[in-house]
Parts: C-alpha cells; sequence; structure tokens
C-alpha cells in the first residue's frame, strides 16, 4: 500500500512508524527540516521537504496511485485542504486531522463538500476514552471488546497479594481468562507457563468480564468503587472542553482549574454548567481549598508532562479514587502507571489506533496500542476463505507474538486451546506484537482479495467509516 503522511510532527510521525512496518511504502511530507531529519534518521520511509498544497509536488509524488493520504498538520484548514486536493486528484482514500471545537459539530457536513473518507479530531477522541473509564463503576479500566463481553486489563503485580513469584502455571486460571502479555521494564514479554511474574511487572489479562473481576478478587485486587459524581479537571484545554461538556451531559459535577484568564472566560462562555476557576492546577493550598480530597477523580490535563504527574499523584495521595494523567511521551507511561497513578493517557497513541483502524478496513472492528504502540490488540471478524478458518489454532504455526485471545462463536465467548478452530463470521480478538503485524495479514486476509482490496472493501456497500 502506498500511503502519504503530509506533516511530520507526534502523530505523522507515529503513523509512519507503524505503517512503515508493515511493508507498506510510506512517505512524509513536511516543511520544516528538523522533524525531517527524525524521520530520516529513525524510520525507512521516504521524506519530502514541501507544503502539502502544493499540486506540483503531490503530481511528482504520482497521488493519483496512491492508496492513501493522511493530512496531519498544525493547521485544520490545511489539512482539510491538502486531504480534497489528494481526494479530487485521484488519491484512492484521504485522513484529515481536525482539531478545532467549532467544527465539531459541521464535521459530516465537512466530510461530504470536501470528499473526505475520515476526520479524527484527537482531543475529542481522547474525552472519550477518559469519560468512558470516569463514568464505569468497577475500579479496574478495561479495554472492551466484543460487544463489551471480552476485556482486557492490566495489573500492577505490586497491587496483588500473593502474585509476585509465581509461575504462570500456577496462577490457577481455570476460568475462561488468559495472561496475553508482560510489560517488563518497558519491554513486551509474551509469557508461557514457566514464565516467572516478578515484583514489578506489569501483566496484561484478557477474557470474560466476570472472570477477570473474579481474578483481581482472588488476588486481593482493585475492588469496586463508588459512581463518579465529582470530577477536578486541572488544564482548560481542548481535551478539557470536550471532557467537560460530556461529563456534565452524564450528571457530573465539574470543577475546572486554568491558569490563563482569558482560557477561563471562553470556557465559561462554552461550557454548559460547571465551575471554573482562574489559577494555577500546582499551587497546594488552592487544591486543598477546592477540597481536592473529596473528588471522585481528577484528571490532570495541562501541557506538561511532569506537572500532571505530580498533581495526580498528589491527588492519589489525598484519597482521589480514579487519577489520570495526560502524558505526551509515550515512553513515560509505563513509569507512571507503576507509581500508582490509575491511567496515562495519550492523544497519539488513541488517534493512531483510530487512524490505524479505518486503514485496516472494515473488518477490524477496533484497535488499541499498547506501551508506546509496541502492541496491538485488535478485534477482527473472520472471512470464510482466510488462512485462520477451518483450522485447529495449533496447526496453523502462528509466531509467538500474534495471540488469539478470545473468541465469540454462536454468541458464546471461548478462550481458545490448540484444538480450537475458528468459523467464518468468529469475532476474533487478537494480541499481536508490532513486528507480527505482517504476518498477522496472512492469517485474516483472504490471499485472493490481497489486503489492499480488503482495506477498502469494507466501505463499499455503506459509504460510511465503517459497518460496525
Amino acid at each position: 500500500m502506498r500511503v502519504i503522511i503530509v506533516g511530520g510532527g507526534k502523530l505523522g510521525y507515529k503513523l509512519a512508524e507503524s505503517l512503515s512496518q508493515q511493508e507498506n511504502d510510506v512517505v512524509v511530507m513536511d516543511i520544516d527540516d528538523h522533524t525531517l531529519e527524525k524521520v530520516d534518521e529513525n524510520l525507512d520511509v521516504l521524506s519530502i521537504k514541501s507544503n502539502g498544497v502544493r499540486i506540483e509536488t503531490l503530481k511528482q509524488l504520482q497521488i493519483e496511485h496512491s492508496d492513501l493520504t493522511i493530512a496531519v498538520t498544525g493547521s485544520d484548514e490545511t489539512n482539510i485542504l491538502v486531504a480534497s486536493m489528494a481526494k479530487k486528484m485521484g488519491c484512492r482514500k484521504v485522513i484529515a486531522r481536525v482539531r478545532n471545537p467549532e467544527y465539531a459539530d459541521q464535521v459530516d457536513f465537512i466530510k461530504a463538500s470536501m470528499k473526505l473518507d475520515h476526520i479524527v479530531n484527537p482531543e475529542l477522541a481522547t474525552a472519550k476514552e477518559i469519560v468512558k473509564y470516569l463514568l464505569k463503576s468497577q475500579a479496574l479500566y478495561m479495554e472492551d471488546f466484543i460487544k463489551n463481553k471480552v476485556g482486557m486489563v492490566d495489573f500492577r503485580v505490586q497491587d496483588l497479594k500473593g502474585l509476585a513469584g509465581k509461575k504462570i502455571k500456577n496462577l490457577g486460571l481455570d476460568e475462561p481468562i488468559l495472561v496475553v502479555a508482560i510489560s517488563r521494564n518497558g519491554e513486551i514479554i509474551i509469557p508461557h507457563g514457566e514464565t516467572d511474574i516478578l515484583a514489578k511487572d506489569t501483566i496484561y489479562l484478557m477474557g470474560e468480564k466476570e472472570s477477570i473481576n473474579a481474578f483481581s478478587k482472588k488476588y486481593m485486587g482493585p475492588r469496586e468503587v463508588r459512581a463518579t459524581r465529582k470530577v477536578l479537571l486541572i488544564g482548560g484545554g481542548r481535551i478539557t472542553y470536550y471532557l467537560a461538556n460530556k461529563l456534565i451531559e452524564n450528571g457530573v459535577d465539574v470543577k475546572i482549574i486554568e491558569q490563563d484568564k482569558e482560557r477561563c472566560e471562553y470556557l465559561a462562555e462554552n461550557i454548559k454548567g460547571g465551575l471554573i476557576i482562574y489559577g494555577d492546577g500546582t499551587d497546594v493550598d488552592l487544591l486543598n481549598a477546592e477540597n481536592m480530597g473529596d473528588m471522585d477523580a481528577l484528571v490532570s490535563l495541562t501541557g506538561l508532562d511532569e506537572e500532571n504527574l505530580l498533581i495526580a499523584l498528589l491527588a492519589k495521595q489525598c484519597g482521589v479514587n480514579k487519577t489520570i494523567a495526560k502524558v505526551s511521551r509515550t515512553n513515560y507511561i509505563p513509569i507512571i502507571e507503576q507509581l500508582g497513578i490509575d491511567i496515562a493517557i495519550n492523544s497519539i497513541l488513541i488517534t493512531a489506533g483510530e487512524i490505524l483502524r479505518f486503514v485496516r478496513g472494515g473488518r477490524v472492528v477496533s484497535l488499541s496500542l499498547l506501551l508506546g504502540g509496541q502492541a496491538e490488540v485488535l478485534e477482527i471478524i473472520a472471512q470464510e476463505k482466510s488462512k485462520i478458518v477451518g483450522t485447529r489454532l495449533a496447526d496453523l504455526g502462528l509466531p509467538k507474538g500474534i495471540i488469539i485471545a478470545a473468541v465469540l462463536h454462536e454468541n458464546k465467548i471461548v478462550i481458545p486451546k490448540g484444538n480450537s478452530v475458528i468459523h467464518p463470521g468468529d469475532r476474533v480478538v487478537v494480541f499481536c506484537l508490532q513486528a507480527e503485524v505482517v504476518n498477522l495479514k496472512k492469517y485474516f486476509y483472504t490471499a485472493k482479495g490481497g489486503f489492499i482490496n480488503e482495506l477498502w472493501g469494507g466501505y463499499k456497500s455503506s459509504g460510511k467509516s465503517s459497518p460496525f
């Protein structure tokens, strides 16, 4: 597949990194020398210094023979224009990043009038992920798959009693549940029965939600917590704008602390409820004056990772049930979560996951990136002629980095074993190391149609971004 990425910033870089590891021809275009230097030094892609709106450059790149153009520059208007131009010049599919809240209620009109196939909004997508966690009454943060029947959760081993020092085979996992990975010192390990669990590990479990909760209870893990009714948001950026409105719509009391007076005025005018406080979110006296310890949750969304980390840690020490810190550096995520903060959330990974799901085609229902993109979890609809169907899993020769974690067959959840067989139409949850994504295509996409045909085949019948 031939992909042109216009804008080599954090999101463009992450997309180029992921797509270039999957046997795609990737071109990154930017006007900044430093940005292109980083791309050249670290990625196996073609970089071009040019403005994406130059017709001459697009012609030189033979845009009419490209499969996908992704516009992720710092300007919404430029992204819309680049994607629209690429589409009109013959590119098969185009995606634009549009972040301005003023465009949020016009997305459908922009897509239709400018002939765009997909629009992503990182801040809105991030806010949705945070809301999904905050509104759950359970202490565990689960990724949901197979119509919310299957969950994936990560446990810090130090939070579980009696788990450290055990081997995987001695965990007593009789329930439909599977340890799919271990994070150790920032690296992903695919475990087996003899793998020892260390105190500083983070383990990733997947299975039926009831089974995961039973596992947590067995090892004295996080218990049920009270419903979220009061939330304190630190920082008044775009994520806060979307997040506050969504929480208020769900009956949650929201306080926002923002140190820019003009921004406070904007939020007061555009958020339908809540209390906007002009002040420094790192001021301990202010936090205490606003009764931080009485909050059900705190979300730190300033522009500095270190501030978000410290504020969230302080909130945890004051007894706040749920704490979330926004981080821009993906290598911070495992460190932050080891310190006791519930979630370290990264807009780049969330947005990249959304775009990659769109790119993979209509048969990929959902996709999540783990640990800075070292691994993916996908929910895929099995097709009749794909290699994964009709053969015992033990006979498929799946690489070690691809794990079939759960299957929905005839409305029943199955944690598969070696003699399990996947049938056409089954929903399959797959844990896959980034290095094995190329091999994943061999098992889930038909040889006759090829990956490109599968890529777009799911959209033709409905005309929507995804039929699921």
